[in-house]
């Protein structure tokens, strides 16, 4: 059982005690509701139904509050120190590559890093719905997309449509290591630096 299974328990009752902070933060700084909605573009619904527990706190409108409040996160809900940070990854062997997922999600962007040992091989093309962000840790990777072929250093990042066919593997004498993000259909990933940018 993961890290994140383990504390699930711990954290549905951080983020239950999360209304009575809330409340107390915004009271102990003498701010209305409607002041705190002003500044936070939150609704006063909405910080009514946090504070009430009436609406489980996100991550995003945890962190809006943290800013305005000027403190931590943690100490905003209250976080618990963690004994062991450490996620275990179990890594996979995809046609010689090792495929480490950095994501348990199901839905969602999905994230690995993958390396891809030395050796020439011939390109197969392929093509499937979402979208793909590549960023090459170390090593040199060749890229291939549609009828252009490309080669990407360390530091080098790529974005394409995988609806066009593509296909990419190693094309230096050492290992290359890649962070590959996927997004489905109706999802994007950051907007970093497309290879075209780089070449321009």
């Amino acid at each position: 059982m993961g890290l994140v299974e383990d504390t699930s328990p711990v954290i549905a009752a951080v983020l239950g005690q999360a209304g009575p902070r809330l409340k107390e933060f915004r009271t102990r700084r003498g701010i209305t509701l409607t002041e705190l909605a002003a500044s936070t573009g939150i609704s006063k619904s909405t910080l009514s139904r946090l504070e009430t527990g009436q609406r489980r706190p996100t991550l995003e409108l945890l962190l809006v509050l943290s800013l305005n409040y000027r403190v931590p996160l943690d100490d905003l809900v209250g976080a618990p120190e963690v004994g062991d940070p450490r996620v275990r990854l179990k890594p996979g062997r995809v046609k010689g590559r090792t495929v480490i997922p950095l994501t348990r999600q199901p839905g969602g962007l999905q994230v690995w890093k993958i390396v891809i040992p030395a050796g020439n091989l011939t390109p197969e093309p392929r093509a499937h719905d979402g979208h793909e962000w590549i960023y090459v840790l170390s090593g040199d990777l060749r890229l291939v997309v549609g009828e252009r072929d490309w080669v990407l250093g360390t530091g080098e990042v790529a974005e394409f449509d995988t609806t066009v066919p593509h296909w990419f593997g190693n094309s230096g004498d050492e290992p290359v290591e890649i962070l590959s993000i996927f997004a489905r259909p109706g999802e994007r990933p950051p907007r970093m630096l497309r290879r075209d940018d780089a070449t321009a």
